[in-house]
């Protein structure tokens, strides 16, 4: 899934040790730019995930490439905005599938739906039995 607004914050930074050996976690926050914004938190793993923040201004528009993930914990559900890949927003990855169907106009009569047909029921034009 993916989902573009403006950097509003970087959260900090979280460090363990697992069985596995060591983690970090970290994450961020966007804002959307709707009608109603809306402010959405998203998680990272790993260094190589977190040194994507570094490249990012705040308060600049930014694409999120994300994965949803809820787990139950004693009867509860949590749910997780895996961030996948975060970039800044330049715009022209939107205006590009806008511009592809416009590109084409020999395309689009093929695509329109065709005309119904006239009911067997209905009586051609000029052949009406109204007495007006």
């Amino acid at each position: 899934m993916e989902v573009t607004g403006r950097l509003i914050k970087i959260l900090p930074e979280t460090r363990g040790e697992s069985q596995r050996g060591p983690w970090v976690r970290g994450g961020f926050v966007i804002e959307t730019e709707d009608t109603y914004p809306r402010q959405i938190a998203f998680t990272l793993f790993g260094e190589d995930r977190l040194a994507m923040l570094s490249t990012l201004v705040m308060n600049s528009p930014v694409l999120v490439t994300f994965s949803p993930e809820s787990r139950e914990y004693q009867e509860r559900w949590y749910t997780d905005l895996r961030c996948i890949r975060v970039v800044p927003f330049t715009g022209a990855a939107a205006a590009a599938p806008q511009a592809a169907p416009a590109a084409s106009p020999a395309a689009a009569p093929a695509a329109a739906p065709a005309q119904p047909a006239p009911f067997a029921s209905q009586p051609a034009e000029g052949d009406d039995d109204l007495p007006f």
